[in-house]
């Protein structure tokens, strides 16, 4: 069987035609600056206050920031990333069980993005795993490697927990009631992808994912520590993420920028492979309810102003994010009144 996914082991001496982006649509990495101005916020401040109001400033200034002191045990964390590690380490015929290009799979491994709309391929691979309610999902997981399901579990909970409390700061610092936003999204899902981008040889060539916006409402990433490659659009300009210790990157989705009547905005963002070492990240995305009716409250519709965007389902916008290419437009234009 021919290799679907890039983390066969193998060496690349030149990336397949299939990865090369047209000039004009490449990283340009020695153009990047580092940013230097990110918002740190200690979550475990006893000021609920002023956590409120620097999360309110990060959200509508950056759409997003780093937490730290945010309360999941650093146990946690590294077996988290131990066993993202073996697992893409395991034999190839053992990953490919799990490989699947049905984005309706609630696990699967694959590849790039949307491997079968997209004309230009992406430097990575995934493992993507549905989350909430842990006891719906993890009889679907496999039992290599050791401690998959345990070491997953714990870590989905201590992340679900944290998006949670994140998401009361954020209600909090809009003016609502800190359960209002977590009461219009409904019974949450909760999805998880451990990406994995290989060592590529020739990195100005691609990407590991382009520039984008997530479709879920907020995404908690858990970076390596030791390898760079997250990059977000600030005032026209991509700058690098530094990873930092015992920090998760937080970001807007689209949905907390529908929620919050466009005031909070859906950061861009990519990511970039190198040729010295592999680089793992791993995403945690906090979902609408499929049938929740998404739209601003009437708290933040001021003046009798028109809301900007209509009232939607989740899943009448995932349907619509599926049938693109991930870096074409914004999703969430196409849901503005």
């Amino acid at each position: 069987m021919a290799a679907k996914v890039i983390s066969t082991g193998l060496i690349y001496t030149t990336i397949p035609e299939g990865y090369v982006r047209p000039p004009k649509d490449r990283p340009n990495l020695s153009q990047i600056s580092n940013f230097n101005d990110v918002p740190f916020i200690d979550i475990g401040s006893s000021d609920r206050n002023l956590v409120s109001k620097q999360i309110g400033d990060a959200c509508r200034n950056y759409g997003f920031f780093q937490v730290i002191n945010h309360g999941v045990r650093e146990e946690i964390v590294e077996r988290m990333q131990q066993v993202g590690r073996e697992f893409f380490e395991l034999p190839m015929e053992e990953k490919m069980k799990l490989y699947s290009e049905d984005p309706t799979k609630t696990i699967r491994l694959s590849t790039s993005f949307n491997i079968q709309k997209e004309q230009v391929h992406n430097w990575r691979d995934f493992l993507r795993l549905h989350c909430h309610p842990l006891d719906q999902y993890t009889h679907e997981w496999p039992s290599n490697p050791p401690h998959f399901k345990e070491y997953i579990s714990d870590y989905c909970i201590a992340v679900r927990d944290l998006g949670m409390r994140i998401l009361e700061f954020i209600s909090e610092s809009l003016g609502l009631q800190k359960d209002r936003i977590k009461t219009i999204l409904g019974d949450q899902g909760q999805h998880m992808a451990i990406n994995h981008y290989p060592v590529c040889p020739q990195p100005e060539l691609t990407y590991g994912l382009p520039g984008h916006t997530d479709p879920n409402a907020l995404t908690i990433l858990l970076q390596d520590t030791l390898v760079s490659g997250l990059q977000v659009l600030k005032d026209g300009k991509w700058l690098g993420i530094k990873p930092h210790p015992n920090a998760f990157v937080i970001n807007i989705g689209d949905q907390l920028e529908a929620v919050s009547n466009g005031e909070y905005k859906s950061v861009w963002h990519r990511a970039v492979v190198n040729s010295d070492k592999p680089r793992m990240s791993i995403a945690s995305f906090l979902c609408p309810c499929n049938d929740s009716v998404l739209s601003a409250p009437e708290e933040l519709i001021k003046n009798g102003s028109t809301p900007v965007f209509r009232s939607f389902t989740y899943t009448e916008y995932y349907k619509k994010f599926w049938s693109r290419d991930l870096e074409k437009e914004n999703c969430l234009e196409f849901f503005k009144n």
